[in-house]
């Protein structure tokens, strides 16, 4: 059974306090990021580009307020890592878990005070799309 947008921040969180510090957090993120399913190249639009992100980011919803799915890319490892971790937390939910469920796992991984400003950006800007997307679809 799928975990629980709780379930899923705390295994994240649980997973980072794994690494002592942030370059090997860093290199987890990366790794995380490779394991992103294939996005299409013909959805690298400009209609699906996420704007607010310093690199490269394309997002593409699909379903409706029973399960919503988020397929994601970057072109930044790091940001791919970042994008691996929201949509653990928020892909294939109901718009009303989506809505109903704060990103915690960022403070208690410590990624607030170790991301560049940019990128803290353009995390809000993933997250706030995602939500956003799911308080639409409940209206």
């Amino acid at each position: 059974m799928e975990p629980t947008p709780a379930e899923a921040q705390r295994a994240i969180a649980d997973e980072f306090a794994f690494f002592g510090d942030w370059s090997e957090r860093y290199q987890y993120l990366i790794d995380l990021g490779r394991k992103l399913p294939a996005f299409p190249d013909d959805a690298r639009t400009e209609a699906n580009r996420l704007h607010g992100c310093q690199s490269m980011v394309w997002i593409v919803p699909s379903g409706d307020a029973d399960r919503l799915d988020f397929a994601a890319a970057s072109d930044s490892a790091i940001v791919s890592g970042l994008i691996f971790l929201a949509l653990r937390v928020y892909s294939g939910r109901t718009a009303r878990e989506i809505v109903d469920t704060d990103a915690d796992y960022i403070g208690d991984i410590g990624l607030a005070k170790h991301l560049s400003p940019t990128r803290s950006n353009g995390l809000a800007a993933l997250l706030a799309f995602i939500r956003e997307h799911a308080r639409r679809t409940l209206a």
